[in-house]
């Protein structure tokens, strides 16, 4: 079996081996894997001999090795053999595992095992290998796969850490000692089992002597009492977690705690002067603000709201004091109006009491204060005041014009008392009823009145100052004007009265009423009769209801629509006024065919034409429709007869194509692309229809000989061109053919010179042209040159 070997126990497995018994085959240890006591096997078993147990030698599984290593040479960590290994080199030893190639190697021969790099035990604590001793030239297993564990065994290298830190916690100021404020927490990496590395121990190091903190817990309390947030309202602390039990050459970390005193209701509000003084204008308008005042709190938040109350004063209910929730400021408004004239000072007692009071902290109490506020009026020049505000005045709507009506009176509220002048506001009297006096303020009116058009008129009447014309006062005038009977009676609605023809003698056949405009105190009262003219009739009768309604009664029956299909019938209303007013109205009432039940079926005339067509509506009714139809064939025959525009196919608008040909002609030889004999005959007959924008379709019957060219050259080139293009300038407009807009005439006249006479002027020397040029001579020394080369006969000698 392999024996195990640690680096730190070698001396005493040296000493245990020289102690095991030995045998041939070496020492005798326990399986790794099993922990059972084995026999070695021997090499010369005899049978004779009895089978003897011998104590077996400790094996190791397990090495330690200590982390952070920083010596030169690999670490030696512990040795392996086999007792089948007798030194002769027979026996190979195998290492397998973790980090068995990176950091673990072993000594095939020897067993021994180093580590080739540093290791920290707070990235891996232990390795787990494999060891195994191999035949050498086989490589065939002599020994079992054994595991073993390589421990890193752990230093002091890791010095405590908050992870938490930095710390925030906040504490009531004027806590008792003792009070606990918050629990720091420091870790360390390094091995809690073993030894005293990861054992940390607190201390406060800045912050005393406020706080303490407790060296095994971490907690951290107050120091002293009654601490004021007042005075200070914050400590940052400092501290210190040390391992190794806080002995000497142990690590440390440090964090810092921010400890803030939270407030408390300790302070009582003050004012900061016990009397106040404050001056407002008497003009201040209602809920303005007078002053602000404030008692100080060196509390805040909550503890430092507050609540202000007029405790007493004169003028009650003049001023309100209210509470400024964002500032806590002690606002007083103005309930009433000022008036300097009558109270010009005011005099003020305010309290500020804190809304919520401590009962811990009643002893520093009370939590209020007083003040005195002074409240001074200033006076202001203020402008004219009616009174009374409102004046109410009638007038007879019969009243003549320039009637007085009313008066309206104000005054100067101001010490100097200047005079007032009065007017109305137009906006409110737009029609201009009325006039005031400027200097009395007497309302007459300015013209006639109609209760029935404006029963209540509404001014505004002005009061201006004669000093300050700025200062204006306004009063109102309310105006009625009282009823007199100037209307007569009417009929309440437009009736429209329905006779049967089956109503008997007696009959109401209608109930009408009244309606008057006027309004008479003791109320409405109508008569109503019959006009004398037809009180008589035998149709109709009318009679008083004596409430203001009269009903209306047939006399007979028989009634027919042939006979008479409508009758009226005159109504004569009175009313009950001084004097008293009537009017005649008249009463429509029709004759109709009604039903059993009294329901009109139809009204009016009856009609004697038998129904259907008469032969003469007929026939005028067939000759209006033969009419129509003749129209239309007309127009459907002219729009057909119509003779099409020209020039309206797409493919001939010569605005709208480009027609290229990539053909380069033949120049002065060729005549076959125009007729140029054509072009320059004058005198040659035209046919007025055709286009002239567009190339004729037929070739020309015509061929000159070229002979016939000189006939022409009796007359220079540019006479020709500009006869030749008046001639088709006159054709163009007297051509009823020619398209209705703008188009390009094309002209192929190239002048003489060849058969298309061409327009080169290499020819222009030859001694067939009949251009002279001898007037470039006078035309000064820029064109003497020209005038050497044409002039002349001189001239030509030039290209000879």
């Amino acid at each position: 079996m392999m024996g195990w070997c640690c680096s730190g126990i070698c001396g005493a497995l040296a000493l245990l081996a020289l102690l095991c018994p030995l045998r041939q085959r070496g020492c005798w240890g326990l399986n790794p894997s099993s922990g059972d006591v084995e026999e070695s096997p021997r090499s010369d078993p005899d049978p004779r001999e009895a089978p003897h147990r011998h104590r077996r030698s400790w094996v190791w599984n397990q090495f330690f090795v200590l982390e952070e290593y920083t010596g030169n040479e690999p670490l030696y960590v512990g040795k392996l053999h086999s007792d089948v290994d007798k030194g002769d080199g027979k026996v190979k030893y195998v290492l397998s595992g973790e980090g068995s190639s990176s950091i673990f190697t072993i000594d095939e021969n020897t067993g021994d095992i180093h580590a080739t790099k540093r290791l920290d035990r707070e990235a891996q604590a232990y390795y787990t290998l494999q060891a195994q001793a191999v035949d050498r030239i086989t490589s065939i297993p002599v020994e079992p796969r054994s595991e073993f564990v390589v421990k890193v065994q752990d230093i002091n290298d890791n010095e405590p850490k908050f992870l938490d830190g930095p710390y925030l916690a906040g504490v009531p100021e004027m806590s008792p000692l003792g009070t606990m404020v918050v629990q720091v927490a420091a870790t360390d990496a390094d091995d809690p089992t073993y030894g005293n590395s990861a054992r940390v121990v607190y201390s406060i190091i800045h912050g005393q002597p406020y706080f303490s903190v407790e060296p095994k817990t971490g907690v951290i309390r107050t120091a002293l009492p009654n601490m004021d947030r007042e005075t200070r309202d914050q400590y940052v602390l400092v501290i210190q977690a040390k391992d190794m039990v806080g002995q000497m050459g142990g690590l440390s970390g440090t964090t810092s705690v921010t400890v803030t005193l939270t407030d408390v209701n300790d302070n009582p509000p003050r004012f900061t002067h016990k009397n106040y003084l404050h001056a407002v204008p008497e003009s201040l308008p209602l809920r303005s603000v007078v002053a602000r005042i404030k008692a100080a709190d060196a509390d805040v938040g909550s503890n430092a709201e507050m609540d202000y109350r007029i405790m007493d004063g004169d003028g009650p209910g003049v001023f309100n004091i209210t509470t400024d929730e964002s500032t806590q400021d002690g606002v007083i408004v103005l309930l009433k109006p000022l008036d300097f004239e009558t109270k010009s000072t005011f005099s003020l007692r305010i309290e500020a009491t804190n809304r919520n009071i401590d009962s811990n902290f009643l002893s520093a109490g009370p939590f209020s204060d007083t003040a005195s506020v002074r409240v001074t009026v200033e006076d202001v020049n203020e402008p004219p005041v009616f009174s009374p505000p409102l004046s109410r005045m009638v007038v007879s709507e019969d009243a003549r014009v320039g009637t007085s009506i009313g008066k309206v009176s104000a005054h100067d509220p101001d010490s100097s008392g200047n005079a007032i002048r009065y007017s109305i506001d137009r906006n409110t009297d737009l029609e201009r009823f009325f006039n005031v006096d400027a200097l009395s303020g007497l309302i007459s009116s300015a013209k006639p009145l109609d209760r029935e058009a404006n029963s209540i008129h509404n001014l505004t009447v002005f009061a201006i100052e004669t000093q300050d014309p700025t200062q204006i006062g306004k009063g109102v005038a309310l105006i009625t004007v009282l009823d007199i009977n100037d209307n007569a009676p009417v009929f309440a609605l437009d009736y429209e009265t329905v006779l049967c023809e089956n109503a008997a003698a007696g009959q109401v056949i209608q109930t009408v009423s009244a309606v008057d405009k006027d309004e008479p105190p003791s109320g409405h009262r109508f008569y109503f009769a019959l006009a004398a003219a037809v009180a008589g009739n035998p149709n109709f009768t009318l009679r008083d209801n004596k409430d203001n309604t009269a009903s209306v009664l047939t006399r007979r029956g028989g009634f027919r629509r042939r006979e008479q299909a409508a009758y009226r019938l005159p109504v004569v209303i009175v009313d009950s006024g001084s004097p008293a007013l009537s009017s005649t109205n008249a009463l429509s009432v029709r004759v109709c065919d009604c039903d059993s039940d009294g329901v009109a079926l139809s009204c009016g005339a009856v009609a004697y034409t038998a129904t259907g067509l008469s032969t003469g509506a007929l026939v005028a009714i067939l000759g209006c429709i033969i009419t129509l139809l003749v129209m239309v064939l007309l127009i459907v025959t002219m729009r057909r007869r119509r003779k099409e525009p020209l020039i309206l196919e797409e493919e001939r608008d010569i605005r709208e194509n480009i027609v290229r040909y990539d053909d380069e002609g033949g120049g002065e030889e060729d005549t076959e692309a125009f007729d140029m004999v054509t072009l320059r005959n004058l005198n040659a007959i035209r046919d007025p229809g055709a286009r002239r924008d567009v190339t004729p379709d037929t070739p020309t019957f015509f061929r000159y000989a070229p002979a016939a060219r000189p006939a022409h050259k009796s007359l220079p080139d540019n006479v020709v061109f500009r006869e030749f293009i008046w001639e088709r300038l006159k054709d163009a407009d007297v051509d009823s053919a020619a398209p209705p807009y703008d188009s390009l005439q094309t002209y192929a006249f190239e002048g003489s010179g060849s058969v298309a006479a061409s327009l080169s002027s290499l020819e222009s020397l030859s001694a067939d042209s009949e251009q002279s040029y001898d007037y470039l001579s006078s035309w000064g020394p820029r064109f003497k040159k020209l005038a050497d080369l044409y002039g002349g006969g001189e001239g030509a000698g030039v290209f000879s």
